[in-house]
């Protein structure tokens, strides 16, 4: 057998001279839930756009961007009879309801009997008369719990001028 010693040893200071960093293991995680936030970030625009075209939306799509990418956003649609026709993957985590579950009903599902009817006044006067919204307002998790969600509102026209959605920009807060 081949004394494998000498080769060893110039491995070894091979191995030595070499200028890198060894990541640990647990960076792989931080970049692995990064990685498949940022791609059900995009997945989601995807669908936003395909929305925004199907329905001639008169928007600036870069405020959908910011808000889901930078500001970390849920993005609820509506059509006029305000029935859920969109959200993003993100919501799972702002109140355990995946996207699928929640579309075809109204947002009305998320309210309970600690929701303010003041604010929900202000929400249903605002889109009654087409108006922009922002307010705080306590929603309730899949399992009963309460958060407080910030939701900015507002309709969405077409080409011609006509509402044909509403957007609503979430996000839990303290």
């Amino acid at each position: 057998m081949i004394d494998l010693k000498d080769y060893e040893n110039a491995v070894i200071k091979f191995r030595k001279s070499l200028k890198f960093s060894i990541l640990p293991i647990l960076s792989w995680d931080f970049y692995s839930q990064n990685f498949e936030n940022i791609k059900k970030s995009e997945e989601d625009m995807v669908s936003l756009m395909r929305l925004v075209s199907s329905n001639s939306w008169n928007f600036n799509t870069q405020v959908l961007d910011d808000k889901l990418k930078v500001e970390k956003n849920v993005i609820v649609v509506t059509d006029i009879h305000l029935n859920i026709v969109f959200a993003t993957k993100n919501i799972w985590e702002m109140n355990q309801y995946h996207p699928k579950e929640i579309l075809g009903k109204k947002p009305k599902m998320f309210q309970g009997h600690k929701t303010s009817k003041s604010t929900l006044k202000i929400v249903s006067e605002a889109v009654k008369s087409s108006k922009p919204f922002e307010v705080t307002i306590v929603n309730y998790r899949k399992d009963g719990s309460t958060y407080n969600c910030r939701i900015q509102g507002q309709p969405v026209f077409n080409e011609k001028g006509e509402v044909v959605n509403f957007i609503a920009f979430e996000k839990e807060v303290a």
